[in-house]
């Protein structure tokens, strides 16, 4: 019966179950995925809510929108990223390559960068 899980494995594409160790670590990094999406979603609702206005009109209804729809987009990123690992840890291959860390870094960066030029060049309150 050994030999014949040991020949399943080698076919194309076949699957067996990962030692849960491995699909808890898989759970737990998109679960701080979901956390990351949740904080951009709620940062944005908090730039609407509570951040006084820009000295540009508009900007800080366009950075909550970013915020939320930057939050929306990671957490479906997330979930495509949760199943490609997981079909790679059951089917004993490299786990995928993924550019999402990069993405987000950088596009923070930008928004970052974003702000604080609007800050400097318009500062809140026209002063």
């Amino acid at each position: 019966m050994a030999s014949a899980d040991h020949d399943r494995s080698l076919e194309p594409g076949a699957e067996t179950e990962p030692d849960y160790r491995f699909t808890l670590a898989n759970e737990r990094t998109f679960l701080a995925w979901i956390r990351t999406a949740l904080a951009l979603i709620a940062g944005g609702i908090a730039v609407v809510q509570f951040m006084p206005a820009f000295g540009v009109p508009g900007v800080r209804h366009g950075l909550s929108l970013a915020l939320t729809a930057g939050g929306g987009v990671l957490a479906a990123l997330s979930v495509r990223r949760w199943q490609r690992v997981q079909t790679a840890i059951r089917r004993e291959e490299d786990l995928p390559p993924t550019h999402v860390p990069q993405l987000l870094g950088g596009a923070i960066f930008a928004v970052t960068v974003l702000i604080l030029v609007i800050l400097i060049v318009w500062p809140p309150g026209g002063s």
